[in-house]
């Protein structure tokens, strides 16, 4: 079947946004295609310095011919609406239409028929109009064209448009349309500097044969695999190891369409700046990456670059040119880093006093303030030194205002710990000026250190609590200060660490530390747990849980423990798993259902606990001894904290309360025992929600 060839070329793309143009260029045209009745079998998208490139292959050669009907105006109608009608439908008279019966009358009926249209016809209508569309982030407008200002909007200056289409067995048709005078044909371009000639395609096969040939590598995944492969082996053969950076190897692989790595080095002096410094630096300046010894794990005075060219002097003069380069800014933040180093983080603190925060929530040295009161108080329960974790809280702040942070602010907190341990702080508190940030995200590591869980859940609780109070929630997908986040963060430092902590209770404590006070502080706490229930739902999700089991256990009421509330849903997933959990939990819910049924009936609920002398069947005796026995089990082994022996103990229902559905009736026809009856079935609702609301687990 025909395959398609698309190629936009143009000035240098921004190397952040190819991988999206790539993809938003075969969703809008594929898309487009399958909209327009051409159904296709594959497409891939391709993004290099200088060109979009798009295949999709399988299309068929032209557009099914399409029938539809069209309900027109009721028989004996007025003659202005029969002749829009007959217009709409291009039909030439009454007598082609038919007519339908219908209960509210007899309407008339045109059949449309749409002839198909060969597929390269209707992809000369819609690639013009993707192209003038195309949602760049950012794009320009540049000079005239023949003499004509240029309309098209582009994210740099389009030079030429490829687009063939045709046949494998063929030789393909070039898809004739202009964009802002730019006629689409077979011609592209290879390497701006090794092989700048015309070239002449075909179709996508041969397209990327001779780019390749022509020193462009067209997939940036093979440019990835080249630069990553090519620099780990330069490095060994050196003896040196590769510092691998996922997210910067992206970004060099969308700066070169040919990839040549190569080594460069600079003076063993700025090796005593940290090494996260050096990385920043090399990293931020000129997009290089760095290099360790492999016995120390600590840098080298190498670094890794990858060029765009072979050059003829074996890269001796893009190398040199590099470390001009890269030796003046270590030499900067070898300056920045001995500068900080002269003064104490606590002596700059002063300075907080004039940063605000947020509007309503006060200074930064407020806040600072906030964070000891709450890691002081957090302390004890995890374990944590109280006074470390005070003077911890006091300066982890502190090296926002340092001369290195604010040239690198992703190195915020590791330098607190750099210079907490230069002026003689503990190790404890020093690690706890980097991790109280942590954990950033789901891959990120959870401190263990006391003082720093300390410190971190202060930081984290102050944050949610405050903006909590003035009622800057997250909603829907917009979370400017990263809120979800900071509760998932809590979530995982109580539950890795195996923290018994109550939430409530740190929240009420650290709303008043809060100068500012919500109209209602007294439900605050509770709101906040809600919304840490919704964020354990992800997070037990992510971990292969089902959310509806959080449901079941936040239900109980005053579940503020996270720690117990993830043993218990651990513990109720494998007993729903077993067959006697799947079994109770369906008698559970057939007692839930009968019994919302008739307290709907009766408006009322059937509370209290049931006669004794009112039983008349073995069955009903069976059960209500069953439900004592578990009543009381359950309850002990709950406060023991043994969840998995409490849901044992209830596993002992099922028997009877299978036999009970089986044999007895429920709304019998004296008035009292079916009250009786009734309320046993409240005595199952009542026995199982000492480990979870049945009611709210899902089938």
């Amino acid at each position: 079947m025909p395959e398609l060839l698309l190629e936009l070329f143009s000035e240098e793309i921004p190397a952040r946004m190819q991988a999206k143009a790539a993809d938003d260029l075969r969703r809008l045209v594929t898309d487009k295609l399958v909209a327009e009745g051409l159904v296709y079998e594959g497409a891939k998208a391709f993004a290099t310095p200088r060109r979009l490139a798009l295949t999709v292959h399988g299309i068929p050669a032209r557009q099914p011919d399409l029938k539809t009907e069209r309900r027109g105006p009721k028989v004996g109608a007025p003659d202005a609406a029969v002749q829009g009608f007959l217009k709409a439908t291009g039909l030439k008279s009454l007598d082609e239409a038919k007519i339908q019966r219908d209960p509210k009358g007899d309407f008339y009926i045109g059949l449309i028929e749409k002839p198909g249209r060969d597929a390269i016809d209707v992809l000369a209508e819609i690639l013009p109009v993707i192209i003038r569309t195309f949602p760049w982030p950012k794009s320009m407008r540049w000079g005239a064209r023949s003499g004509k200002p240029g309309s098209l909007s582009w994210v740099r200056p389009l030079h030429a448009i490829t687009a063939t289409f045709g046949p494998e067995t063929e030789d393909p048709d070039v898809v004739k349309f202009s964009v802002d005078g730019i006629e689409t044909g077979q011609t592209t371009y290879g390497h701006r500097f090794m092989a700048p000639a015309a070239i002449s395609v075909r179709r996508f096969e041969d397209y990327e044969a001779k780019l390749k040939a022509a020193k462009v590598i067209l997939d940036p995944q093979a440019r990835k695999d080249i630069i990553f492969a090519d620099a780990k082996e330069l490095t060994f053969a050196q003896g040196f190891e590769l510092v691998e950076d996922q997210v910067l190897l992206d970004e060099v692989s969308g700066l070169v369409e040919w990839p040549v790595v190569m080594m460069g080095s600079f003076e063993a002096e700025y090796l005593a700046i940290p090494d996260e410094v050096i990385r920043a630096t090399i990293r931020n300046n000129q997009k290089c990456f760095v290099v360790k010894d492999p016995k120390t794990g600590q840098l080298t005075n190498k670094f890794v670059l990858t060029a765009n060219i072979e050059a003829t002097d074996g890269g001796k003069v893009i190398v040199s040119g590099n470390e001009r380069v890269i030796r003046p800014r270590l030499s900067d933040a070898k300056f920045f880093y001995e500068t900080d180093l002269k003064t104490k983080l606590e002596d700059r603190l002063p300075k907080f006093e004039q940063i605000v925060f947020h509007e309503k929530l006060g200074t930064q040295a407020a806040r600072i303030k906030r964070i000891e009161r709450l890691a002081a108080e957090i302390a004890p329960l995890v374990g944590a030194d109280v006074a470390k974790a005070t003077r911890a809280a006091h300066l982890a702040k502190a090296d926002l205002l340092t001369e290195v942070v604010g040239e690198f602010p992703e190195v915020q907190g590791l330098m607190g710990k750099y210079y907490a341990l230069a002026q003689g702080e503990d190790a404890s508190v020093a690690a706890a000026c980097e991790e109280h940030y942590k954990p950033q995200g789901p891959t990120d590591r959870v401190p263990t250190d006391p003082v720093s869980v300390a410190v971190a859940l202060a930081d984290k609780i102050d944050t949610l609590v405050g903006f909590w109070a003035i009622d800057e929630k997250p909603t829907g997908s917009k979370d400017p200060y990263a809120l979800r986040r900071a509760a998932l963060g809590i979530i995982r430092l109580i539950a890795e660490n195996a923290l018994r902590l109550s939430l409530m209770k740190v929240a009420a404590s650290a709303l008043a530390g809060l100068s500012v006070k919500p109209a209602d502080a007294q439900k605050l706490p509770s709101d906040l747990l809600a919304f840490f229930a919704d964020r354990l739902k992800v997070q037990l999700r992510d971990q292969g849980a089902r959310h509806d089991l959080v449901d079941a256990v936040f239900a109980l009421g005053g579940q503020d423990d996270l720690l117990m509330i993830v043993r218990r849903v651990e513990a109720l997933g494998k007993f729903l798993d077993s067959d006697d959990g799947k079994n109770l939990l369906a008698g559970t819910k057939r007692a839930s259902n009968i019994l919302s049924i008739e307290e709907k009936k009766d408006k009322r609920t059937f509370d209290g606990a049931p006669d004794a002398a009112l039983y008349s069947l073995g069955e009903e005796k069976a059960l209500a001894k069953a439900i004592g026995e578990v009543k009381a089990e359950a309850s002990t082994a709950v406060a023991k904290e043994d969840f998995a022996a409490a849901m044992s103990a209830m596993a002992k229902l099922r028997p009877p309360v299978d036999a009970f559905f089986d044999k007895v009736r429920v709304n019998d026809d004296d008035a009292k025992v079916r009250e009786n009856r009734l309320k046993l079935l409240n005595e199952i609702r009542s026995a199982t929600r000492a480990v979870a609301d049945f009611s709210k687990i899902q089938d």
